[in-house]
């Protein structure tokens, strides 16, 4: 008799799809990033899609066209505002910086998917079994005299734990299962008398498809469908061949340790957290990058000041070295004038040379912060940068008081923020910690139908055995009939199958169903830890740790009214110097002008005018360092306060998607140099 038909095949794979879909439905939820960096998830076929890759694409590692846009006569002209947007949309370290929201993304989904624990039990443990009462193996199985094997499914394998602090949470993505095995098998038999033969050959089929998933609150529930086949040798079945149906429902679940939503959700929650906080801490890494090009540009703005203060002082320096030169010619003034005049003029060169150093070193930075691929392209390398903004220092500082200041910067600061939400994260996160102190106490339900079925075989009563066969009444008992004359002698009589068991795998399927032959267990364990100091030291040291941030939170905002009065003292002082600077470099460049008269009235010496010019020189540097110091200033009064993006207009979105939409435009005339 032939039971693997084609409609059985189809009936198993029927199974094996509704396995799949009664508790798929979560994995179809998806989330699409819309920055381009953001990895492509696979949009095939929802059998094959879970199994492919996501494609990220490739870095960008090429600068915007905004910054050749900007060139002009091999120079970059570049205002305030285009050197921010060129930071932006190129700047290395932000593009970096947008992978982390990104990766978080992932780390959430990794989350709600569960932690890895086995739902299922392994493919050898199915290999070369039969069901109980199918055979010689499983009749002995059914007579408690052991070598057979069972599919009823136990709930051992389900929910296993893992070590870790806290407890595992189960695996919430559904997990299937299809075991298929063939197998042929030579069984030596020490006792024939139930196989009759000395050399049990069996033939066996099984088909096993098992779904589990696992459930939030702290269990997990598996269902599984068997379908084993068996054609042996033994002349004493009944049925043979023979197939065996099994339907399972396991459910196994703590109600101590692991139990709850809260406790198995804290890492979902946590990551959720962590999303929530990406923009703050993308917006904190844009104010710091937006900060360092502020400091950047405006150091080159300095810089290029004191150029010309360095190459004015050359000039002077100069003009009255030849002055001077001319008077030792015609004799009315010493040599030894002329050489020290001649010295004042390599002391100016000098200091002009270490000027168009810094001023250099000053625009590589710019640069690098500026492109992404540094000083490769040549375009960029050659070109020199010329800022078109220049620094305003008002002539008040009309600064809100200082409690309001620190109001607007507990508004706008991203790391408070994000500190307070850290902590909240830390409470979450001791959720697992706590819940650890408690003992394991699980409860494990099974229920299953189990059918039998196969062709029918006559199986002649052994000699001494007739009586067994015979009713009281004399007649035939129930199991047994005349024996066909192609297997025993007429007049013998033979064993023969319930007629209820004969058929194909439909008559299995129809007793599974029907549940007429239900199984059901249930039970608990509970695994109490003595003394359980790993799971207290565990818990403290957590507790210690949470405490330890709330100090570190509370001393952050105890420091910041010190950072926004410091930063309020800073600008404040920097205007200051800068005024004074302006005037001591007005009235150098006053005294040097009357110390020139009264030398070329010969009332003055060398000696002091050249004292005269370098007092101007060091006036003027003096000017410009109070410049950039003030400049410093705003910038670092922006920053404590988190009005950076503010302040110069910047959006979190553009920063974002690394592309500023608003167009840079040049001026119609462009200077040589600021």
């Amino acid at each position: 008799m032939r039971l693997a038909t084609p409609s059985m095949k189809n009936f198993r794979g029927c199974v094996a799809a509704a396995l799949c879909f009664c508790l798929m439905g979560q994995t179809l939820s998806a989330q699409t990033p819309q920055q381009a960096i953001a990895p492509i998830k696979p949009t095939g076929s929802v059998f094959i899609r879970p199994y492919e890759a996501t494609t990220a694409p490739p870095v960008r590692l090429t600068n915007s066209p905004r910054l050749r846009d900007l060139v002009r006569a091999g120079k970059i002209y570049l205002t305030v505002q285009d050197a921010i947007a060129l930071a932006i949309e190129n700047d290395i370290d932000l593009e970096s910086a947008r992978y982390n929201p990104l990766i978080d993304q992932w780390n959430l989904e990794r989350f709600e998917a569960g932690g890895a624990l086995p739902g299922v039990p392994s493919a050898s443990s199915q290999a070369g079994t039969v069901a109980s009462g199918q055979g010689v193996l499983g009749s002995q199985s059914a007579a408690g005299a052991g070598g057979g094997g069972g599919n009823q499914s136990s709930g051992g394998t389900v929910g296993a734990q893992i070590t870790q602090i806290g407890p595992v949470t189960p695996t919430l993505d559904p997990v299937f299962q299809s075991v298929t095995t063939f197998s042929h098998l030579s069984l030596p038999q020490s006792n024939t008398t139930a196989s009759i033969v000395s050399n049990l050959i069996q033939n066996t089929k099984s088909f096993n498809e098992t779904i589990s998933q696992g459930l939030i609150t702290g269990g997990q529930i598996s269902l599984s469908y068997t379908d084993s086949y068996l054609n042996e040798n033994a002349p004493s079945d009944l049925l043979n061949p023979s197939s065996s149906t099994s339907l399972s429902i396991s459910l196994r679940h703590n109600f101590l340790q692991g139990f709850g939503v809260a406790v198995n959700s804290r890492n979902i929650t946590v990551a959720k957290n962590t999303v929530g906080m990406d923009n703050l801490t993308f917006k904190s890494e844009v104010i710091s990058i937006i900060g360092n090009v502020l400091g950047l540009y405006y150091g080159l703005v300095a810089d290029y000041q004191d150029l010309k203060a360095k190459q004015s002082a050359l000039a002077v320096a100069q003009r009255f070295y030849e002055d001077n030169k001319k008077q030792v010619q015609v004799g009315t003034m010493a040599p030894l004038d002329v050489v020290t005049a001649e010295a004042q003029v390599a002391s100016t060169q000098q200091d002009l040379i270490g000027s168009e150093t810094t001023l250099a070193q000053q625009q590589l930075q710019l640069k690098n912060v500026l492109s992404r691929d540094g000083l490769a392209d040549p375009l960029v390398a050659e070109a020199d940068i010329v800022p078109l903004d220049r620094i305003d220092v008002p002539e008040q500082d009309n600064l809100p008081p200082t409690k309001d200041l620190v109001a607007t910067a507990l508004i706008n600061r991203p790391d408070l923020t994000n500190e307070k939400t850290n902590l909240a994260n830390l409470k979450i996160s001791d959720l697992g910690s706590a819940n650890a102190l408690l003992p394991t106490l699980n409860g494990i339900a099974n229920a299953s139908n189990q059918g039998l079925s196969g062709a029918p075989r006559a199986v002649p009563v052994p000699t001494g055995e007739e009586a067994r066969a015979l009713s009281s009444s004399g007649g035939v008992a129930p199991g047994f009939a005349p024996c066909p004359a192609s297997v025993a002698p007429s007049g013998t009589l033979c064993e023969v199958p319930d007629p209820y068991f004969v058929g194909g795998i439909g008559t299995a399927l129809g007793q599974t169903i029907r549940r007429n032959f239900p199984s059901q267990s249930a039970g608990g364990f509970t695994v109490p830890t003595l003394r359980n100091r790993q799971a207290q030291s565990d818990y403290a040291i957590d507790q210690l740790t949470y405490r330890q941030s709330q100090l570190q939170t509370a001393r952050d905002m105890n420091e910041l009214v010190v950072d926004v009065s410091n930063q309020v003292t800073a600008v404040r002082q920097a205007r200051v110097r800068y005024s004074s600077a302006v005037k001591s470099r007005v009235l150098e460049q006053q005294l040097l002008d009357a110390e020139q008269k009264k030398f070329s009235l010969g009332a003055s010496t060398t000696q002091l005018v050249v004292q005269q010019q370098r007092d101007l020189a060091t006036a003027q540097s003096t000017e410009v360092a109070a410049l950039a110091a003030y400049s410093n200033a705003r910038v670092a009064l922006n920053q404590t306060l988190g009005t950076t993006l503010q302040a110069n207009n910047v959006s979190l979105d553009e920063a974002l998607s690394g592309h500023v939409q608003r167009r840079s435009a040049l001026p119609a005339s462009l200077p040589a140099q600021p």
